[in-house]
């Protein structure tokens, strides 16, 4: 599987944690260098490793 690039610019909120540490996070996340997209996904301490999730768009948001 090829490498998955990732910067976190936006920490918006922690929802959950489970009994390891993980935390699910809704945050602005951009991938493979695209544009920023709105991501809610759990998360490994120090964010390593991620979960699936869902990615929305900022105008994806605004209608939700």
């Amino acid at each position: 599987m090829a490498d998955i690039k990732y910067e976190i610019k936006e920490k918006v909120g922690a929802i959950s944690e489970n009994a390891k540490g993980w935390k699910k996070e809704l945050n602005l996340v951009l991938w493979n260098c695209a544009a920023p997209s709105y991501d809610l996904r759990d998360w490994a301490p120090k964010h390593g490793k991620m979960g699936n999730g869902v990615t929305l768009s900022a105008d994806e948001v605004k209608e939700l």
